[in-house]
């Protein structure tokens, strides 16, 4: 069953740019779909849709984190932002195809 979330984050747009250089091309593995938008107070949102929790749970704790702490010196926030779980009832559309909903 897919996963999916939305996670407010305090960076601008060359702070992601940057975690996401650090991060490399390397797909990470269970992503299906990563979108970032700019808020209206200047913030961003990422809108993340992964194969399962715990595909979403491994790339954090083996990638991402430490892409993160590269990125800024090991001087990121010592929490997590927010992460507000979507419950999809439905997908349509040609990325759509193959994602198993609950």
């Amino acid at each position: 069953m897919v996963y999916a979330f939305t996670q407010d984050v305090p960076l601008d747009e060359a702070g992601y740019r940057r975690v996401m250089s650090t991060l490399g091309s390397v797909p990470l593995e269970g992503l299906l779909l990563h979108l970032c938008v700019r808020r209206e107070d200047g913030g961003l949102r990422y809108i993340d849709l992964w194969e399962s929790e715990e595909a979403c749970t491994y790339a954090f704790d083996n990638r991402i984190h430490d892409a993160v702490d590269a990125a800024f010196g090991g001087a990121r926030p010592g929490t997590e932002p927010t992460v507000n779980h979507l419950d999809i009832i439905d997908a349509t559309g040609p990325l759509a195809s193959g994602i198993a909903l609950g």
